[in-house]
């Protein structure tokens, strides 16, 4: 594993690692996590500013990084803790625009650079600490695109494409140098969790068949396919898992308003049975100087939207494309221990 510098990222997981596990992960990941939502603000300000940031060189003139090579281990992010099943996690956002030095824009991370790697491994570590128990754990570097390119579908349509093509390669050679026929859940935050739903749709049936679950967190799902199944209990597997977490149904963000599939990740039911969340409501502060919030949690079946009550925090909402109400950036910090509990139940029932 790689330990860059410093971040320079508009990150879309800012404020969402930490956990599991003794006071002292939880407090060591909340420093970085303050660090790296400092540094956030400093570079929006920088490219309001200024139009962009020099940090690094595209290739062949067209503003596109060179491609990861995944032969390579530094385009990887890799715990092997021995175990008999794997998770495959696909980072969230991590990255602006940013200006090269002959004045272009790149709208892509540049997985060689150490300025640009650092949000995208300060993310594995923190998620890695998050849900990955015991099981094994493997993230890819990957060219994703921008915060800026999810401003409109036409952005997002032309860019996406890039960075889930380096996950389709990553994912391969996962499933034949690095996998050794275990058994793996899927998991992806945000862009990751678009990009993992590609791979599910691409999906054979015989590493199907391998699948302990997929976790999409923090989206809609609008569409059905063969591999990519609801999830309907705490415990089945080869299934999907979705939830997209907001004050009310006006609080969504755009393309996110419905989901055909969604589970409360509290009590893992899908009507709309409350469940009750105690927990520290905000990453960026210590855990000893806050108040839990006692939280309702319940899910709106008619939307598919995750219905969040008594949430107090008031430095979640993300830049450019925040909606005040809108959880995206607590997805993982609200759920942590339930999803950890929950990855190794499933992992747990696939192996019997």
């Amino acid at each position: 594993m790689q330990n860059p510098s410093s971040t320079t990222s508009l990150s879309l997981f800012s404020g969402t690692m930490s956990l599991g596990g003794s006071r002292e992960n939880v407090t060591a990941l909340q420093k970085i996590s303050r660090l790296r939502f400092t540094l956030k603000m400093a570079v929006a300000a920088t490219i309001a500013l200024s139009g962009g940031m020099s940090l690094s060189a595209c290739s062949d003139g067209k503003s596109i990084p060179a491609a990861p090579d995944y032969q390579d281990s530094t385009q990887w992010y890799v715990t092997n803790r021995q175990a008999a099943a794997d998770v495959f996690y696909i980072i969230s956002t991590e990255t602006g625009d940013y200006r090269l030095p002959n004045g272009e824009m790149c709208h892509w991370a540049d997985t060689y650079s150490d300025s640009l790697r650092a949000p995208l491994y300060a993310e594995m570590l923190g998620v890695d600490t998050l849900i990955s128990g015991r099981l094994n754990f493997f993230s890819p570097y990957y060219r994703q695109c921008s915060l800026q390119s999810f401003l409109s579908d036409s952005l997002t349509a032309e860019r996406m494409p890039l960075a889930t093509d380096d996950v389709r390669r990553a994912f391969k050679h996962y499933l034949k140098h690095q996998n050794g026929g275990r058994p793996f859940i899927l998991a992806g935050f945000s862009q990751g969790a678009h990009i993992m739903l590609e791979l599910l749709k691409e999906m054979d049936d015989h590493t199907y068949q391998q699948l302990i679950a997929a976790y999409a967190i923090g989206i809609a799902i609008h569409e059905t396919a063969p591999h990519i199944v609801p999830a309907k209990r705490a415990d089945d597997t080869g299934v999907t898992i979705c939830y997209n977490s907001v004050r009310d149904t006006s609080c969504t963000m755009r393309g996110w308003e419905q989901s055909i599939m969604a589970i409360n990740p509290v009590n893992w039911k899908t009507d709309s049975t409350r469940a009750t969340l105690i927990t520290e409501p905000s990453p960026l502060l210590p855990v000893a100087e806050q108040k839990q919030d006692t939280m309702t949690v319940h899910l709106d079946t008619t939307k598919g939207l995750l219905i969040v009550e008594g949430f107090t925090a008031q430095d979640y909402v993300l830049p450019l494309l925040g909606v005040e109400g809108n959880y995206h950036s607590r997805e993982i910090w609200l759920y942590r221990d339930q999803l950890r509990e929950n990855m190794a139940l499933r992992a747990a029932r696939y192996q019997h």
